[in-house]
């Protein structure tokens, strides 16, 4: 499967190319970044270098703790940062930790010879891929050219097992033998993983725990509370087609209840803002990437801007986080909890199974067994929100040493020549 899959990537590269300019019209590419996308663009400093590779915006910034507590050990490591969206590709360089430097690229795809030509550009000492992301020949480049590969932070749920056993159980064999270690994010994943051929599958914690709070400018925050006064708020975070139509609802059904309330939506994928605001338009309501701030009374606020999302998790009374009615595996509850937001939850939220738990066990979140259920549980902590955000917070502050455990861990994996060229400090 893994030899078809080489011959067959290079006879697909001219539909990439075609694909890629279309999504670049359609703002899901950088057009003047098209190159990256085939293996151009290398800026190597001098010095070692690591390869981060992550999918999204989700990924990348859970990898970040990472980046800091490696280059606390090996302040001479430089590190090439890919990923695949725009989103990623506009918040990451905003919130490199101090002390890291750090370039970002869009991934190459996994075309033989774009992915030659970036490791050609960047010779990467090593390479870390984060959660889930396995491309056969991009893994199979690595391998010849003896560059020590991790997968750090793995995700690999009972769903994509059943996927990759009926569809091609050798080659991701085969691509899980060639890690030099696999950390799992829970010891489900571990048994999952090892299961199908990975080596060393040792669970260290999930990165997400170690995350630091998502940024909320002071200014703009200062604005929209004066904007809202003492107005209950009520956030649908990160949501994902057919959500909104769930939250309308539930606007309408909390009104009797709460005065002038506000609620607002934040899709996952700022793009959707114009299809978001055609499904909350029948009642009255404003869209932030137009300029205009929240409407005056009760309504509905569509926070389609980018890097945004904790203003909205320090304004709200209590957030549902999307992907989460929909069968899409929930979005990263802890964003909210540990910023003191209420959290609520679908019943679909199998990507974050570690995180859930003790935030429901302490209280600082609850299930929303359907779309019926979430105006009444909105209700319930609209009325009394502070004992559940403080629960959140408590959870959250229990975080440990995730990220320094592992930074020692991808070190001690390293081969020895690998590893004296990373400069550690003793």
């Amino acid at each position: 499967m893994g030899r078809s899959w080489a011959g067959l990537a290079p006879l697909a590269a001219p539909l990439l190319r075609r694909n890629l300019a279309a999504r670049a019209g359609r703002g899901k590419e950088v057009a003047t970044r098209l190159g990256e996308r085939e293996g151009f663009g290398a800026g190597r400093a001098a010095g070692p270098l690591l390869w981060v590779h992550a999918a999204s915006v989700g990924e990348s910034l859970s990898a970040l703790p990472l980046l800091r507590e490696l280059a606390v050990r090996a302040p001479a490591l430089g590190f090439v940062v890919t990923t695949g969206t725009v989103a990623s590709a506009e918040l990451l360089p905003a919130r490199w930790p101090e002390g890291v430097r750090a370039a970002h690229r869009f991934a190459p795809l996994d075309v033989p010879g774009w992915v030659a030509r970036f490791l050609d550009g960047w010779r990467p000492d090593a390479a870390v891929f984060v959660e889930s992301e396995l491309w056969p020949n991009t893994l199979a480049a690595l391998r010849a050219r003896r560059v020590p590969t991790l997968l750090a932070n793995a995700r690999f749920s009972e769903r994509a097992a059943r996927r990759w056993g009926r569809f091609a159980p050798g080659l991701l064999r085969e691509m899980l033998a060639g890690f030099a270690a696999v950390w799992p994010q829970t010891d489900g994943d571990a048994a999952r993983l090892r299961a199908r051929g990975a080596h060393a599958a040792r669970v260290h914690g999930n990165l997400k725990w170690a995350a630091d709070p998502l940024p909320g400018d002071a200014a703009a925050l200062a604005t929209l509370r004066a904007q809202v006064g003492a107005r209950p708020v009520f956030l649908a975070a990160s949501t994902h087609p057919g959500e909104e139509a769930s939250v309308l609802a539930a606007h309408r059904a909390l009104l009797p209840r709460h005065p002038g309330l506000l609620s607002i939506v934040a899709p996952r994928h700022a793009a959707r803002g114009a299809e978001v605001l055609a499904a909350i338009a029948a009642v009255p309501h404003a869209r932030r990437s137009l300029g205009a701030g929240p409407p005056p009374g009760a309504g509905i606020y569509v926070a389609d801007t980018m890097g945004e999302l904790g203003l909205f998790y320090r304004l709200a009374s209590v957030a549902f986080v999307g992907g989460s009615l929909v069968p899409h595996g929930g979005q990263n509850p802890l964003e909210a909890a540990r910023l003191g937001c209420p959290v609520l939850l679908g019943p679909h939220h199998w990507n974050f199974a570690d995180i859930v738990p003790p935030l429901l066990a302490a209280g600082a979140a609850r299930l929303v067994p359907s779309a019926a259920h979430l105006a009444p549980l909105a209700d319930a902590v609209l009325r009394d929100p502070a004992p559940m955000g403080e629960a959140g917070r408590r959870v959250a502050a229990q975080s440990g040493e995730v990220a320094a455990r592992m930074a020692d861990a991808l070190l001690e994996a390293l081969p020895p020549d690998v590893r004296s060229r990373m400069q550690m400090r003793g």
